[in-house]
């Protein structure tokens, strides 16, 4: 089987295997009152979210986890399906798929309901995850450590590559983790950046990192089916900590991850409309830069409904991406 088909075809059963389980998951949720609380601050229309059961990263996580494993134990018996470079992504998502559940949990159940871990403490913990993924990619898997543009063969960073791996992993993590605020929203463009990367990986003939793109992609769709407006599940942490990782990782796998920038433009968008709002406001003794950040509430608050937020979103992250496409084949 060619390779773009094997990947699409991936795609597919990825997406079958998390429809098919979605709909228990939720029961599961629902049973054991596992829903979101929804911040006293946020826009009042949110409200009616209250009680979505939430935790839903699990329904994207399992699928990926399975067929990844079962695939890479078919090359025991000579086929060739998925290679052992997909380990490490895969690795990087369920270990900060834990992280995510955690943070979850306390913000349902625990001492700091309605908050979740200290931002201090869950920082620290991304912080040692990506230093061990950083020194495996540059170590172990000895990946391309940085395509320049127009230019040929990758360049190398030297020790500066561990620092620059790590910025990346926690930043992209914890940017996608505020793109999570709108039902679709961070799926949509998760998925969409997945794809871009996965159709760079198949150009580069990183064959096995570019299934395992796609069969993200498929489990990313399966999960939009109960995650559109009006969603009957919501990610969580559990799911937009370990995404974010992961596309970083696949990213920084290929060598073309100063792309990122531009392939995932939203999640990056909302991480920096944080940071300037929290900048600005200090600066400015309490005046505020947006309406409220991350800024995707900035343009609910001008009065565009969550669907038209999502679907303008999601356009310009389209388009970003395929022009990140398009830069990665000059």
């Amino acid at each position: 089987m060619n390779d773009t088909p094997m990947a699409l075809a991936l795609s597919g059963l990825s997406f079958m295997m998390t429809v098919i389980w979605g709909g228990p998951l939720i029961r599961v949720l629902r049973h054991f009152k596992i829903g979101k609380l929804i911040r006293v601050e946020g826009p009042a229309s949110h409200f009616a979210k209250m009680g979505t059961p939430t935790m839903g990263g699990v329904m994207i996580l399992l699928p990926v986890a399975m067929l990844t494993i079962l695939l890479n134990a078919a090359s025991l018996l000579g086929l060739n399906v998925l290679g052992r470079s997909v380990i490490l992504p895969l690795a990087v998502m369920l270990s900060y798929a834990v992280l995510g559940a955690i943070d979850d949990w306390e913000g349902i159940r625990g001492p700091r309901r309605g908050l979740g871990m200290r931002a201090r403490t869950k920082l620290i913990v991304q912080i040692i995850f990506a230093v061990g993924t950083a020194y495996a990619l540059k170590y172990i898997l000895d990946v391309p450590e940085l395509f320049w543009f127009a230019g040929e063969g990758s360049l190398d960073l030297g020790i500066w590559y561990i620092p620059i791996a790590v910025f990346i992993i926690v930043g992209m993590s914890n940017a996608v983790n505020f793109t999570d605020g709108l039902d679709g929203l961070a799926g949509l463009i998760t998925a969409t950046a997945f794809a871009a990367y996965g159709g760079i990986a198949l150009l580069q003939g990183q064959i096995f990192l570019a299934r395992f793109s796609f069969t993200v992609v498929g489990a990313l769709f399966g999960f939009l089916w109960f995650n559109v407006h009006p969603a009957n599940l919501i990610m969580g942490d559990t799911g937009s900590l370990p995404l974010g990782a992961t596309l970083a990782v696949v990213a920084l796998m290929t060598g073309q991850w100063l792309l990122l920038p531009l392939i995932a433009i939203i999640p990056v968008s909302e991480a920096m409309s944080v940071v300037l709002q929290v900048g600005y406001f200090k600066l400015t003794h309490g005046k505020r830069l947006f309406k409220m950040a991350p800024f995707h509430h900035h343009f609910e608050l001008l009065g565009w409904s969550e669907t038209q937020v999502v679907q303008r979103f999601w356009l310009v992250g389209l388009l970003s991406a395929m022009l990140g496409m398009a830069i990665a084949l000059v």
